[in-house]
């Protein structure tokens, strides 16, 4: 069975104008842009702003003979005006890949940086684009298998203002929390789901 493929690509989009409207941390482009139909032609012009993220990854540490995850909290500005969630994400290893970096280096480094762990090669799960309607951010998800024994402790970095609390929970804690909505990111999320085939026994890793 052959794998679907999109009816159009990049070539079949025109940039009219492209500027960057702010560079701060993040950045944002101001684009107008014109793209082909499904029904035939071409649109009007179109005004979009475009959010400029690096590519980030996430790292699923699981420990199958505790059948425990190893999970972290922090505070996150992006829940800070949703009213009836916790400001503080209850979250995968994760961070930004340098330039130069592979996901799996990411991987290890945040592994160390967020919970205070070593951890072997770390298997690739999936790549995803968390938010295309709007967002350049690219996500690498992958999965690494660590003693949850070890697990503990606060840590981060000083200099990002980073203040991580190692959270280890069972497989079935880790899913309610999912279910209850007290999870509420697309990593965790896409882990956790990912997980629940693999301990079933099917395979549903993507090919790289």
């Amino acid at each position: 069975m052959s794998a679907y493929r999109p009816v159009y690509d990049r070539q079949d989009v025109t940039i009219v104008s492209r500027d960057t409207a702010f560079d701060g941390f993040f950045a944002i482009d101001r684009i107008v842009l014109r793209h082909r139909l499904f029904a035939g032609g071409w649109s009007n012009d179109i005004n979009r702003e475009l959010f400029r993220r690096d590519q980030a990854g996430g790292v699923l540490l699981y420990d199958p003979g505790a059948d425990k995850l190893v999970l972290v909290e922090q505070f996150r500005v992006g829940l800070l005006d949703a009213l009836d969630q916790s400001p503080w994400a209850l979250e995968l290893v994760a961070g930004i890949i340098d330039d130069g970096e592979s996901a799996p280096a990411m991987a290890l480094r945040e592994a160390h940086e967020e919970a205070g762990l070593h951890i072997g090669e770390p298997q690739f799960i999936c790549n995803y684009f968390n938010s295309p309607g709007g967002s350049t951010e690219r996500i690498s998800l992958l999965y690494a298998e660590v003693d949850a024994a070890q697990a503990s402790g606060i840590h981060g970095m000083a200099e990002e203002n980073e203040d991580i609390r190692v959270v280890v929970l069972s497989f079935d804690e880790a899913w309610q929390a999912f279910l209850s909505g007290r999870i509420n990111n697309a990593m965790a999320i896409i882990a956790l789901q990912w997980l629940r085939l693999k301990r079933a026994g099917i395979d549903a890793t993507v090919v790289e």
